[in-house]
């Protein structure tokens, strides 16, 4: 064992630093080995993909010989809240109790960082009209006085949501670079000045893949002096880069370019344009547009294979997009009489010019390498993507040396730089810190719980490009079988069934009768979530608070529910069941007694008539596989374990899971299914799962 290894090994002993200095830290044989193998990546580069079970300690059996070996490394995770975990809490802390001098730096997309210039010009926009928004503009303006970094996460009251969140910040669209009168004091140039000067940067994926797509956000210029990436979370990398990697074009793009252009145009260029009949053009057509989309309850995904999407009237869908590219026009005429007044006209034609392109590529055919669908909700949104990221990605990881392009011209500066990024080659010494980052190959590390269903985890790695990735399993060191149960309910109606729904909803308030609360239900749909929480809200009888997803801000609801309350709660807390749906099958961690029971309605396989899913089933028939076995149900049983995975946090929490799906026993399938959730104890019929929610219930009293 070397050097690295060994203080590695050390340092997450039961004699080690982690274990005197960090309070609750046990070691682990999982995290070690984990982190040996990670040791080694990081020594002899490569690529390392590691399936850590929940409660394995992944974070610090990435961190520790990362920190430990002294590279420069980048950390990316898949949302900002665990970018922020690990900046604020899990990196500093480590970081002091081995005694390391370490630069650490945080690099968000551009829209979370406060725009000088837009915060000046936001008093003269529309919507700060609106009733409380000069209050809430006083207060960005105090708090912009004290602020040193900018982020937005800083400024407590401020939601994401709000309509003043993208009058004060940036996009890569509205952004006026070196142009721009407060360039200088720019927080996010700042920002990736420290990044530059930094040991160890926190991104999200969706910034790295926005930079391999755009080269915009400073990840292309950081990347190619950082000799260890990290992937936590890298199960999202695949779907996080298809949308990144393809083209879009949008309402919210044109009704947001409307915005501006009339708030700059009326500010700074006021009779010299008719600003408002421009605006009212392109804001008519983008809307004319979304309508001759057609009329669908929810949000849909059309298929789209030929000239226009699925299911629209071909006729009004060509005049709709000939009426927004002849506005985008028109609004370019209007710009390029006052283009030389400021450079936000400039940048505004720039954005013009970029949407009619786009315009331009969807008026034509599908590219037949990829695949084309329009989403329609409130909006219109129109994408065109590859099927996966496995050619990028490949590029990107493989050690090889940059190329010359063909045709054998001398690459510029900056398509050096890109082909060094997507080569996966460092080109320039790391003079920040003194040493060249470019020793040896790279390491490129992916880790996550929930990678696939076997153990070549092929779910992961072939779609990401990974064919000749070392793949490892840690198994999670929680005792399943002791803490935790599934039960299936077999009388249920079959998923889809009229009565479905309402089955579900009676089988949680029984659960609610005894627990009072702590209950998470998790379904594959929102009309589902919306029918179980409504029947919910309307049945339950008081004692317990019945929260719904999308009736409040995503924070607020996580927070109450940790908050807990229930039978015997010494605060007099009513309990919490909440009905939630995507984003809450994964990153929702609650450790103790506040979740006990959670319930999924039915398995989530892939939904049959999205466009991304049928194209990737055509692929795989193309290739001589079966689509379901080797494309749908990997994808239902990574789905199952993330959902699966919030009920048991910790070696003493102790819950069931309720599955209500009869397919998981009835069909052959179903094995499958099981075998990638954890060994949990079956209760075999509704009775012992009554017996089994009491016994919970006790125990939490007792506790």
């Amino acid at each position: 064992m070397n050097l690295l290894d060994q203080r590695v090994a050390d340092t997450l002993s039961s004699q080690g630093v982690l274990a005197q200095a960090v309070p609750g830290f046990q070691p682990r044989q999982g995290q070690t080995d984990m982190a040996l193998a990670v040791s080694r990546t990081v020594q002899d580069g490569g690529q390392l993909v590691v399936e850590a079970g929940t409660g394995t300690g992944k974070t610090y059996a990435y961190l520790v010989p990362v920190l430990l070996s002294g590279q420069r490394a980048l950390v990316s995770t898949a949302t900002k809240a665990l970018q922020d975990q690990l900046f604020s809490r899990d990196i500093p802390r480590l970081v002091e109790v081995l005694g390391l001098p370490i630069r650490v730096a945080l690099l968000k997309g551009r829209s979370n960082y406060l725009c000088l210039h837009r915060m000046e010009q936001a008093r003269h926009s529309p919507e700060s009209v609106q009733p409380g928004a000069q209050k809430a503009l006083a207060k960005i303006e105090t708090w912009a006085q004290s602020t040193r970094t900018g982020d937005m996460a800083e400024l407590a009251g401020l939601d994401e949501r709000s309509p003043l969140w993208p009058l004060v910040t940036s996009t890569r669209d509205n952004c006026l670079g070196s142009s721009c009168p407060r360039y200088r004091a720019c927080h996010v140039n700042l920002t990736r000045k420290e990044a530059m000067a930094a040991d160890v940067v926190v991104i999200n994926h969706h910034l790295f893949f926005a930079d391999m797509a755009v080269r915009e956000s400073g990840v292309a210029e950081l990347l190619p002096t950082v000799r260890v990436t990290v992937f936590d979370e890298a199960h999202q990398l695949n779907e996080i880069g298809v949308n990144f990697l393809g083209q879009q074009l949008s309402t919210v793009q044109l009704h947001e370019l409307v915005r501006d252009v009339l708030s700059t145009g009326l500010q700074l260029a006021r009779g010299l344009v008719d600003w408002q009949a421009l605006s009212a053009g392109l804001e008519k057509a983008a809307r004319d547009w979304r309508l001759a989309a057609g009329m669908h309850r929810g949000a849909v995904r059309l298929r789209w294979t030929g000239q226009h999407p699925d299911g629209v009237d071909p006729q009004a869908w060509r005049s709709g997009l000939q009426a927004v590219t002849q506005a985008l026009a028109d609004l370019q005429n209007g710009l390029d009489m006052v283009s030389e007044l400021a450079p936000d006209f400039q940048r505004l034609g720039d954005r013009t010019r970029e949407l009619m392109e786009r315009a331009a590529l969807f008026a034509d055919t599908p590219n037949p390498e990829g695949v084309r669908w329009a989403e329609i909700s409130a909006q219109l949104r129109l994408i065109e993507s590859p099927l996966d990221i496995a050619q990028a990605f490949s590029a990107l990881t493989r050690p090889v040396s940059p190329a010359m392009p063909s045709g054998g011209d001398p690459l510029t500066a900056d398509d050096e730089d890109h082909e060094a990024l997507m080569a996966g080659v460092p080109r320039h010494a790391d003079t920040a810190n003194g040493r060249p980052s470019g020793v040896g190959q790279r390491a490129w590390i992916f880790t996550s719980a929930t990678l696939g269903d076997e153990p070549s985890l092929r779910w992961f790695t072939e779609p990401c490009g990974l064919s000749s990735a070392e793949v490892m399993q840690v198994s999670s060191p929680f005792d399943y079988a002791r803490q935790a149960a599934l039960y299936v309910p077999t009388h249920f109606p079959r998923p889809g069934d009229a009565g479905h729904a309402g089955q579900v909803a009676s089988l949680v308030l029984q659960a609610l009768s005894i627990l009072e609360g702590r209950t998470l239900v998790l379904t594959t749909t929102l009309h589902a979530m919306r029918s179980i929480g409504e029947l919910l809200q309307a049945q339950s009888d008081g004692r317990v608070e019945v929260l719904v997803q999308g009736q409040s801000p995503k924070r607020r609801l996580m927070e109450r529910f940790r908050e807990g309350g229930g039978q015997g709660d010494p605060h007099g807390r009513r309990g919490c069941v909440l009905v939630a749906s995507a984003s809450f099958w994964e990153g929702f961690d609650v450790p103790g007694d506040a979740l006990q029971l959670v319930v999924i309605d039915k398995l989530p396989f892939p939904p049959p008539g999205d466009p991304l899913f049928e194209a990737r089933s055509l692929r795989m028939t193309q290739q001589g596989k079966s689509a379901f076995a080797d494309h749908a149900l990997p994808e239902a049983v990574v789905s199952l374990k993330q959902g699966a995975g919030r009920l048991i946090r910790s070696e003493t929490d102790r819950g069931i899971l309720v599955v209500c799906d009869s397919r998981l026993v009835g069909m052959s399938y179903g094995r499958r299914l099981v075998r990638g959730l954890p060994e949990m104890r079956r209760l075999e019929d509704h009775d012992a799962f009554m017996a089994a929610l009491l016994e919970l219930s006790k125990d939490a009293t007792n506790s």
